[in-house]
């Protein structure tokens, strides 16, 4: 692997991006709003989360076009979304210049059994998570930022907020730990030794930790922030919303400013309508996307 690649090198770009908003885009129009709202980076994609569980069947990588598309008129960076295991999609989305790759439980699995080894890879990936263990294995397979898996394309913020509890309390219990207990626990979560004890001396896990799925609003931005996450992922929320632009620069303005309610008041006026909502337990459990991966 070049210098280009190496894991510091990776990590690095991961955390030019913390404290930021990431937005889902599907064409060159939607790219220039997120940007000129303030967005950090860009995920390039065909459709949204919500049109995606919409439409059912298969989903794979966008096409190479749309992503060129999109890197063509955006100055930030532009990530890509590979099926789970489906490293041909990766060498792909690497060739065409992606400047990040997320290993995304969104799109169909590819793999039932393995995830992609990124660190074969001289960009950086990012990868979603339940728990510490799950994010930890990640990490451990060469992901330079992980994400907290909500239910994405539903505008519901409830299992962002599960995941993002369940992982800081973990943090916390490894940390007051004492050393000698971390190899039990690192056999009960799955998650390598070296890992959790980088967890435990650092009390955060040793990566960025962005948020996602379900964010629609700005006060869902902030409360993400405010439970301990380093940034946040918004798809649907943005561009199903009815009004995309003032709703991106608004959800921008609550994260950078996630513990000032005077601002959070502000500019949460006069959005308009959010995305249209689903309750968690209308959807089928095999039909809930934060369930894949492992």
């Amino acid at each position: 692997m070049s210098k280009k690649g190496t894991w510091k090198v990776k990590k690095g770009l991961a955390e030019m991006l913390k404290g930021g908003v990431i937005m889902d885009v599907t064409t060159p129009e939607q790219a220039k709003i997120a940007e000129k709202a303030g967005a950090c980076a860009v995920m390039a994609l065909e459709r949204v989360p919500a049109d995606i569980r919409a439409a059912g069947g298969v989903a794979r990588m966008a096409d190479p076009t749309v992503i060129l598309r999109i890197m063509d008129v955006a100055t930030i960076p532009v990530m890509a979304k590979a099926r789970i295991g489906h490293f041909v999609e990766a060498q792909i989305l690497e060739e065409l210049g992606a400047d990040y790759i997320d290993e995304s439980e969104v799109l169909t699995p590819a793999d039932e059994d393995f995830h992609i080894d990124k660190s074969q890879f001289k960009v950086p990936f990012v990868c979603g998570c339940r728990n510490l263990g799950e994010a930890l294995r990640r990490i451990g397979e060469g992901s330079a930022m992980i994400r907290t898996k909500g239910e994405p394309g539903t505008g519901n913020v409830v299992e962002a907020v599960r995941h993002m509890r369940k992982v800081m309390s973990e943090i916390r219990r490894v940390q007051g730990m004492p050393k000698d207990e971390l190899m039990a626990t690192a056999k009960e979560m799955n998650a390598p030794y070296e890992l959790l004890l980088q967890v435990k001396e650092l009390g955060r896990m040793p990566v960025v930790n962005f948020a996602a799925g379900g964010i629609a609003s700005p006060a869902d931005a902030a409360l993400m922030m405010q439970l301990g996450c380093d940034g946040v992922f918004v798809g649907s929320g943005i561009f199903k919303s009815n009004d995309p632009a003032a709703r991106a620069e608004a959800i921008v303005a609550a994260t950078t400013h996630y513990n000032e309610p005077k601002v959070l008041a502000e500019v949460s006026r006069g959005l308009g309508e959010a995305m249209p909502g689903l309750e968690i337990s209308s959807i089928q459990p095999n039909e809930r996307m934060q369930e894949r991966g492992w």
